[in-house]
C-alpha cells in the first residue's frame, strides 16, 4: 500500500511545478554525480559517473513534462538517490 504521507505531497500541485521539481532534482543529482566523477580517483570510476551523468539526462529528455506520475516516480527514485550519496559522503 503506498505511503500516504508521500501521495499527498503533490495531490493540489500543479503538473507544471512538478514538472520544475523533477527538473531540479534532476539538476541536484546531475551536479553530484559531475562532483563525483570530477574528483573519481581512476580514469574508469570517472568514465562510470559520467555515463550515470549522461544516463540522467537522457531520462530526463525522456519523460513527458505532463506525465505526472513517470515525473513523481523519477523525483522519488532520484531523492532517494541524492539521499543515499550524501549520507555516504558524510
Amino acid at each position: 500500500m503506498p505511503d500516504p504521507a508521500s501521495a499527498d505531497r503533490y495531490e493540489n500541485v500543479p503538473t507544471a511545478s512538478v514538472y520544475d521539481t523533477f527538473a531540479e532534482t534532476a539538476t541536484q543529482l546531475t551536479s553530484l554525480y559531475t562532483q563525483m566523477s570530477d574528483t573519481a580517483p581512476t580514469p574508469a570510476e570517472r568514465e562510470r559517473w559520467w555515463q550515470k551523468v549522461l544516463e540522467l539526462r537522457d531520462t530526463k529528455w525522456s519523460v513527458p513534462a505532463h506525465d505526472r506520475a513517470q515525473l513523481i516516480a523519477h523525483i522519488k527514485q532520484w531523492e532517494d538517490l541524492l539521499s543515499r550519496h550524501r549520507a555516504a559522503r558524510s
